[in-house]
């Protein structure tokens, strides 16, 4: 079964939906983004999380300390960087790690150190796909998540096409750059039950 991360929350009712619909990642993002949590808010929102849904902190270019405060602050499952960052960052963590790939034109896969690998359009969290037919996944050691431009329409689609370990949605649960709980709802069912309910 398909795993499901949500992305970009930064309310509790959000989670709460993501959570209570079957959600096994729940992404809070660190980097600048319109999206943006402090760790303040992150920890309170990851309070209710159940155990059993991990809970994912995302980051562009961090320091290792900072990925250490994070992680303890917020209680962090695992940790996700976009940028290409030195292998030693991933060495010794006190949790999984995620490396983020933007795929450009010619599909490059990067060797990483990290635990799992993601796999995102040129420009994270812009709602765009990448052109899937550019990306060789044969030969991976890793398991890998699938984001960019994801939503209840094609989302069964990307599952078909790589078999991924996770699929990864914030953009396409969202209407008016608000998380859409309706969205979030339908999203999770299609990659659970590969059905929409009707809107």
């Amino acid at each position: 079964m398909t795993k499901v991360k949500i992305c970009g929350l930064s309310t509790k009712e959000a989670v709460a939906t993501a959570v209570s619909a079957g959600a096994d990642y729940i992404g809070f993002v660190f980097a600048p983004s319109k999206r943006q949590v402090t760790l303040e808010e992150a920890a309170e929102l990851a309070k209710p999380i159940p155990a059993n849904v991990k809970k994912v902190g995302v980051f562009v270019s961090p320091s290792r300390a900072e990925l250490l405060e994070a992680i303890d602050k917020v209680g962090l499952n695992l940790v996700q960087v976009h940028s290409q960052v030195a292998d030693e960052l991933f060495e010794n963590l006190p949790c999984d790690s995620i490396q983020a790939v933007q795929v450009d034109g010619n599909g490059h896969v990067p060797n990483s150190q990290a635990d799992y690998l993601l796999f995102d359009a040129p420009v994270a969290g812009s709602g765009q796909t990448f052109d899937w037919g550019r990306l060789d996944t044969s030969g991976l050691a890793q398991p890998f998540f699938i984001a960019g431009g994801l939503n209840e329409d094609n989302v069964a689609q990307a599952i078909q096409h790589f078999t991924p370990y996770a699929v990864d949605v914030s953009s396409g649960v969202e209407t008016d750059g608000q998380k859409d709980h309706e969205k979030i709802r339908r999203f999770i069912e299609r990659v659970k039950h590969g059905i929409s309910r009707t809107k």
